[in-house]
């Protein structure tokens, strides 16, 4: 019935990935659930380093980036959302956290928005769809 957890050749379209960078394992569940429920793939990753190994190792592969602040690792939220602009200068970025929140507008990128934790699903999927309609439709490479 749904589209989760088929494999590229079993549908006609696959679903939009979003990469979510987030350590809580509870806020991945949550995050990966609200996501799925909206018609995305949520693609997990603990930490910035991580995320942003999955970025550059696929950057056509995700349609934006959900992160929090504070993840396991040297690199923060904000450098994985710096990190994610150096690879495309539109990509959608949505900022998480319960205390960093009052920085976003000297650290964060340009065109992004901000949830405070806790947050309600709907939030995250009004956030998502304003930011993927305003961002330029990606490209699949012929190679």
């Amino acid at each position: 019935m749904s589209g989760r957890n088929k494999s590229a050749g079993d549908s006609v379209s696959e679903l939009p990935v979003i990469l979510v960078a987030e350590d809580d394992e509870a806020l991945q569940s949550f995050l990966e659930e609200t996501l799925s429920g909206a018609g995305f793939d949520a693609a997990i990753a603990a930490t910035g380093e991580e995320a942003v190994t999955l970025l550059t190792g696929h950057k056509d592969k995700y349609r934006g980036l959900v992160t929090d602040i504070s993840l396991l690792g040297s690199m923060d939220g904000w450098e994985v959302a710096q990190r994610a602009r150096e690879i495309d200068h539109a990509f959608p970025v949505i900022y998480m956290s319960g205390a960093h929140a009052e920085d976003w507008a000297v650290k964060g990128v340009p065109s992004s928005v901000m949830l405070a934790k806790p947050f309600a699903p709907a939030q995250l999927v009004t956030a998502l769809a304003q930011l993927l309609n305003a961002a330029p439709p990606p490209t699949t490479p012929d190679t």
